[in-house]
């Protein structure tokens, strides 16, 4: 199934309707309440672009980066490589070698990593800085952050500066500026939200397992892409964040915990094994003024909002003071 984000539908409905995205989000929340309940936003927002004659998947031929989504199959693209990481070996469950690098491309509409598996890897040693691939018959997958990237597999090509191909300026991927509120004005629809605010509890770090070859759960030593593994570990870290309106738990999975604390991934994982360890990180967090960038989620379990951290700095107070002087 091909999973096409919200906000790339709503995009594709702008530019080829002229509407704007408050009127067509205003659509997607009536066709929901039309439907009682019984689609999601996403899947509400295909309606609407199906009722308004919008394509939103070219099916066959060449694709620009920004036209690939998760699902996609026999993908072609032409790029320019802009990062290259080697080659790294690592043991499957069963005992086998395997081997996984990648190599980030981009056209004029965007950026993504490309995934090699096995001898797919070769094709690094050719690769250069700057120089043009063309890859064909790939497949588009989300990775465990929710990025799109380009997998290889047994029957996709890597061709190297072929003759005629030409790419022009990459697109720098900038994030969009994010919407500062408070956490009494958060709501679901809040996808690039900014808050600051003070850490007034913390909870103990979750650990789980994830596959050594994507970085997806693999619980109980099973990855459901790759079967039976040798399991890494991977960690979740909650906190309660307060502004003076009200307070929000943030989730901060493993890079962003990573960032919170000043600690590396083999610090963190220290306290799988030594939990007691983590109850002076918790004490010291206490009362610091953190700034979270992230998205707004609902969790349907506690029926709560939460809001998930993608970045987290330090809160500068003086500028915080100045905002409301």
């Amino acid at each position: 199934m091909i999973r096409i984000p919200l906000n790339d539908i709503v995009a594709k409905i702008k530019d080829k309707t002229g509407l704007s995205e408050p009127d067509i989000l205003a659509k997607v929340d009536q066709k929901c309440a039309q439907l009682a309940g019984l689609v999601s936003k996403d899947g509400a927002a295909h309606i609407i672009a199906n009722e308004l004659g919008v394509k939103l998947i070219e099916h066959g031929g060449r694709q620009k980066i920004k036209d690939v989504f998760a699902g996609m199959r026999s993908v072609e693209l032409v790029g320019k490589v802009t990062q290259i990481y080697e080659a790294k070996d690592f043991a499957r469950a069963d005992g086998t070698a395997g081997k996984v690098g990648s190599f980030t491309m981009g056209d004029e509409t965007g950026t993504l990593r490309v995934v090699c598996w096995g001898d797919q890897t070769n094709v690094l040693r050719d690769l250069q800085l700057n120089a043009v691939a063309l890859v064909s018959n790939a497949m588009v997958r989300d990775n465990n952050r929710g990025y799109k990237e380009i997998h290889l597999n047994d029957q996709s090509r890597v061709v190297v500066n072929p003759k005629g191909e030409t790419v022009g300026d990459v697109k720098v991927q900038e994030r969009p500026q994010a919407t500062r509120k408070t956490v009494k004005e958060l709501n679901e629809q809040d996808q690039n939200v900014e808050v600051v605010g003070t850490i007034t509890d913390s909870f103990n770090p979750k650990f789980f397992e994830v596959c050594p070859q994507c970085n997806k759960s693999a619980k109980n030593s099973t990855c459901a892409q790759h079967g039976a593994v040798q399991p890494n570990y991977s960690c979740v870290f909650n906190v309660i964040l307060d502004d003076g309106t009200e307070n929000i738990r943030v989730v901060f999975f493993r890079n962003q915990m990573e960032r919170l604390l000043s600690k590396s991934t083999d610090e963190l994982m220290q306290y799988r094994t030594a939990p007691d360890t983590f109850e002076q990180v918790r004490s010291d967090l206490l009362g610091q003024m953190v700034k979270v960038v992230g998205k707004v989620n609902r969790n349907m379990f506690f029926d709560r909002l939460e809001l998930v951290s993608q970045l987290v700095f330090p809160a500068n107070v003086e500028e915080e003071l100045a905002r409301v002087a």
